[in-house]
């Protein structure tokens, strides 16, 4: 075998490395607001111009800049006054607080929030445990409690949620016919971006978020309006209080943030509160069942590590934990997308 020094430098190591530069850019961009600006001006602007209105150094706004064309996030044109930059379709759509499918305030969640956690990823993986009382000196043994040690971190976790199920929402609804439940309930609905898409997709069908009082008193104020009839509210913690009755459960992304006790915990008391027939929808990023992909459910397991109890699993595991709670048939539809559906019958 020949030295490391014979090999070439792998690429692949590379773009790994420069990972975190990457998004920190992508999130920076947000957060200043160059993508707001350059939607609003309707024209391509100077990067003098930009830092001007935005209030930061030309020299380091230019940097900032051009690191956003490498990444496809803006474009240049070169003219005889100099470079003018503007959006990308990219950065319109999901880039600019404005946008219908704005992913902003889940940009701003991993800047602020998740990369602090990511800090102690080793320390993760020695201990197996969240990391909250390192990044934040919070008591790790409440994720929920930590995730929403304050009303700005609860709305904008909540804000965040809502983002995902504004490109992401229809795709899990429409994996399976929702159309003969009428009487759904949202455990853990949080801010209602997907019991909204539920009742925009089946007109027919009323939709309960059912979540801890702090998160439905956010959600009325910041989120739902009034005027949105088929979706209503009920306060409480389904782990220690009562589950009502219905023909449907959604469980979205609930399951993959607690150990595998809590998840049975929690399906058996669904399970005796489903009406006959009815059934629960696992909305989940779905692990390859060798466990060797998709990549992104992987880093989403790694993060269950360092901010909760749980952790990303395969159709097989769910579908076993579904059995263990009383639930018959079971289909499982892989969507494509970041999340798929599971579908357990009573």
């Amino acid at each position: 075998m020949g030295s490391t020094e014979d090999l070439d430098y792998p690429q692949i190591i590379v773009q790994y490395s420069s990972g975190f530069l990457v998004s920190k850019v992508m999130f920076t961009a947000c957060e200043l607001g160059v993508f707001d600006l350059l939607l609003e001006s309707g024209e391509p602007l100077s990067s003098d111009a930009i830092a001007a209105h935005l209030g930061t150094s030309t020299t380091g706004m230019e940097r900032l800049l051009d690191a956003c064309v490498g990444l496809k996030l803006l474009a240049v044109e070169m003219t005889q006054e100099g470079a003018l930059y503007k959006n990308t379709g990219i950065s319109d759509i999901y880039l600019t607080k404005s946008s219908p499918k704005s992913q902003y305030h889940s940009m701003m969640y991993y800047s602020n929030t998740v990369y602090l956690c990511w800090h102690y990823l080793a320390d993760a993986v020695r201990e197996g445990r969240n990391q909250y009382e390192r990044a934040f000196g919070i008591s790790s043994k409440d994720p929920f409690g930590a995730m929403y040690r304050s009303e700005e971190e609860m709305l904008k976790f909540m804000a965040g949620q809502n983002s995902v199920w504004s490109i992401c929402g229809r795709d899990v609804l429409a994996a399976f016919d929702l159309s003969p439940f009428t009487q759904i309930y949202d455990l853990g609905g949080g801010g209602g971006a997907l019991a909204r898409e539920c009742v925009s997709l089946y007109p027919n069908a009323t939709v309960t978020i059912y979540d801890l009082p702090k998160v439905v008193q956010v959600a009325k104020e910041q989120f739902v309006f009034p005027g949105e009839h088929q979706i209503t509210f009920h306060e409480g913690d389904f782990f220690s209080d009562s589950i009502p009755e219905a023909e449907l459960y959604i469980l979205s992304k609930i399951l993959h943030d607690w150990d595998d006790d809590k998840c049975k915990q929690l399906l058996v008391k669904v399970y005796k509160a489903c009406k006959p027939g009815g059934g629960v929808l696992l909305v989940e990023s779905l692990l390859n069942e060798d466990k060797s992909g998709p990549l992104e459910t992987q880093l989403y397991s790694m993060n269950m590590l360092v901010q909760t109890e749980g952790k990303e699993q395969t159709a097989a595991e769910y579908s076993k934990l579904l059995k263990a709670a009383g639930f018959g048939v079971i289909q499982v539809k892989r969507t494509g997308k970041l999340y798929d559906a599971v579908l357990g019958r009573k």
